[in-house]
């Protein structure tokens, strides 16, 4: 019964996604006419994924360790373990913004329009694909827009899930561009909706995220970028480690 519950929470989730996303269709495809508009998609995208959250019990609390200067450019780096962890850093990033993702996105009934147009869509199985990928991410970061990149590129198959390899292209970009990188480590989101939500379902809850300060890459060189990608998964990991002791022990 609770099994069946949990699936049933699931598609309420997703009727209330594709319900939201429809409601402001007219808004979003005006703003996706031009990209100067497109910091208006993201202000609904915010409105969008906190409204289909709440109305399913689905909320976010953000811990973050040290003020965060918007008006700044930056590469979000955020571990990745359920489709929530998008709403999450839609609602945490205040300035103008760009997801990069799967190729597979461009053909979604929801987030196609997206990554047709502010979103930065990576076909991770051709080296030239990619290559062209993280070019359109730099000309959208020289132009003020902060990206959001997932390091690990794919929510890992095991459940539990744990922290997998990082790639390196996120971080190249920071020091080749002189960006800072806010580490983001979402700490239970999979225990609310793991990967779609689609296997073990989903329930109400809170998602916990916390957000490091940012890491400033103005002083190092291409060389330190391996340096900069282990620091990040050092501090996501640790503090993914010790998220988990205090729930293993009270």
């Amino acid at each position: 019964m609770k099994m069946i519950m949990k699936k049933a929470h699931t598609y309420l989730y997703r009727g209330s996604v594709a319900f939201f996303f429809f409601l402001l269709w007219p808004l979003l495809y005006y703003f996706s006419r031009k990209p100067e508009r497109y910091k208006h998609m993201n202000v609904i995208r915010r409105i969008w994924g906190f409204l289909s959250s709440a109305v399913v019990g689905i909320l976010y609390a953000f811990d973050v360790e040290q003020p965060i200067d918007w008006s700044r450019t930056y590469i979000i780096c955020p571990n990745h373990t359920s489709n929530l962890d998008i709403t999450a850093m839609s609602l945490l990033v205040k300035n103008n913004c760009c997801f990069m993702g799967k190729e597979e996105l461009v053909n979604g009934l929801v987030t196609g329009l997206f990554f047709r147009t502010v979103d930065i869509p990576v076909n991770r199985e051709s080296k030239m694909a990619s290559f062209r990928a993280f070019k359109q991410v730099m000309e959208r970061l020289e132009k003020g827009m902060t990206a959001i990149i997932f390091p690990e590129a794919t929510i890992p198959d095991n459940f539990p899930p744990s922290l997998h390899e990082f790639k390196n292209g996120p971080f190249r970009m920071a020091i080749e561009l002189k960006i800072p990188i806010i580490p983001v480590t979402s700490l239970d989101t999979w225990e609310v909706l793991w990967d779609d939500g689609l296997k073990f379902g989903s329930r109400p809850g809170v998602c916990h995220i916390f957000v490091h300060k940012p890491i400033e890459t103005a002083h190092l060189t291409i060389d330190d970028a391996d340096n900069l990608r282990d620091t990040v998964y050092g501090l996501i990991s640790n503090k993914l480690n010790e998220h988990d002791h205090r729930r293993t022990n009270g």
